[in-house]
């Protein structure tokens, strides 16, 4: 193989090894949080030789089918989604996870962190900073609309009603 061949993943911006060996050596379960065009991805994830096994995971379709009506990429499903995430992993009888959001730039207040509160909120130990949150009004949607402020309550109400 040639020498330049060895890290494709690197060279096309997919991984970031560094970081990814960092997030290894933890030892916790990384809670890797990936977005798309069409919806938002969490998988609580395991290191094993043979290969990564994903210990829970919920993506913004599982939300929908509880009844969300907007976005599967907004502010607000990234919440409903995390919280979804922390209840599947506690009852895969995973507690605490390390948070991975790959290649994404960290900005505060945006949908990895609205995430990383679905994920805080919903039970799983994630070590953060808390301003790096967005606004209560974000989360909900109450800077959309009235109505996805009343989806949002009636879907964070089936989640909350999800057994750990």
């Amino acid at each position: 193989m040639p020498k330049g061949m060895q890290f494709a993943r690197r060279r096309k911006g997919i991984t970031n090894y560094r970081k990814r060996l960092a997030l290894l050596k933890s030892g916790i379960p990384r809670a890797v949080v990936r977005f798309s065009n069409a919806k938002v991805s969490i998988q609580i994830i395991e290191f094993a030789n043979e290969g990564d096994k994903v210990l829970a995971a919920a993506n913004s379709n599982d939300v929908t089918g509880m009844g969300w009506k907007g976005s599967k990429t907004n502010v607000p499903v990234s919440y409903l989604s995390g919280m979804l995430a922390a209840k599947r992993a506690l009852k895969a009888g995973v507690s605490s996870a390390v948070l991975d959001i790959g290649r994404v730039t960290p900005t505060s207040g945006g949908r990895a962190f609205a995430t990383l509160k679905g994920l805080v909120d919903g039970g799983l130990e994630v070590p953060h900073s808390n301003d790096l949150y967005p606004d209560d009004s974000r989360i909900n949607g109450a800077h959309i609309s009235d109505k996805m402020s009343k989806d949002f309550e009636k879907v964070m109400k089936k989640i909350e009603g999800v057994k750990k």
